[in-house]
């Protein structure tokens, strides 16, 4: 089954995306460009609001199923030695910018 393993995980999500994608894509085409007529009113209104409301739930499927194929972030053991430089630096400009901006407020509350 070498054509699924490129969708990994929640692929009934997938299937129901791809449904309503297709049922609301026919819907939506048929109610505009098809003369449907039913006991002398045109009804191809309810198959375009139809057809719209199936697109609007396959955008919901296709939510699910992205965010259900979000890897987590790797361990920190994968990370290696620039992790450890990079979490230190980042500490260290937090830090600057955090008193920075208390010794300002402190200043200003000071001065009143």
């Amino acid at each position: 089954m070498g054509l699924c393993d490129d969708l990994s995980h929640c692929k009934v999500a997938l299937v129901i995306a791809v449904l309503m994608d297709l049922l609301g894509g026919a819907s939506l085409l048929v109610g505009v460009f098809a003369s449907l007529k039913l006991n002398g009113e045109e009804c191809g209104d309810v198959l375009v609001y139809s057809g719209i409301l199936f697109l609007v739930a396959s955008l919901a499927g296709w939510v699910l199923w992205y965010s259900g194929n979000i890897e987590g972030l790797p361990p920190k053991k994968e990370h290696g030695h620039l992790n450890s430089a990079v979490d230190r630096l980042a500490r260290r400009v937090s830090r600057k910018i955090f008193s920075h901006r208390r010794n300002k407020y402190y200043s200003q509350s000071n001065r009143v």
